[in-house]
């Protein structure tokens, strides 16, 4: 068994950002010297999550709308009391999706859906430089 570690470095806006980062990935795979195996993709941040989706226009639109009402930007948080940062909306809804995702691999490819690709969604209130750790496990 092998073990290969990356990292992936890319701009967002913030304010749920929402990017398709299935390519980054697939990249990172196809360099390895794994053909077969697991990659985990990992947020080293508390206000950015990753998961799967069908990446088109409308979904979008109604992922964010519906984040927005569960976890709306309005509410008192205590921790915008304590931070005086008036994020934190964005780190419960990051702690809500979660920092890490793990997708197998076979021959080198990517075993998602027809419709499914790997996104990574900002959630913080203002344009970050983000970072994702990328861990490829196999043979």
């Amino acid at each position: 068994m092998s073990i290969s570690v990356e990292k992936i470095k890319f701009k967002t806006k913030g304010n749920m950002d929402i990017l398709d980062i299935t390519n980054l990935v697939d990249r990172e795979v196809q360099d390895s010297s794994i053909s077969s195996g697991i990659v985990t993709i990992f947020v080293p941040g508390a206000t950015g999550s990753v998961t799967t989706m069908e990446y088109e226009p409308g979904l979008i639109s109604d992922l964010k709308k519906f984040i927005s009402k569960l976890i709306p930007e309005g509410e008192d948080y205590a921790h915008n009391l304590s931070h005086q940062d008036a994020n934190g909306h964005s780190h419960i809804r990051a702690s809500f999706l979660g920092p890490s995702l793990v997708v197998p691999f076979v021959s080198k490819k990517l075993q998602l859906g027809i419709w499914q690709q790997i996104i990574f969604i900002d959630f913080d209130n203002r344009p970050r430089e983000r970072e994702l750790i990328i861990q490829i496990i196999g043979e």
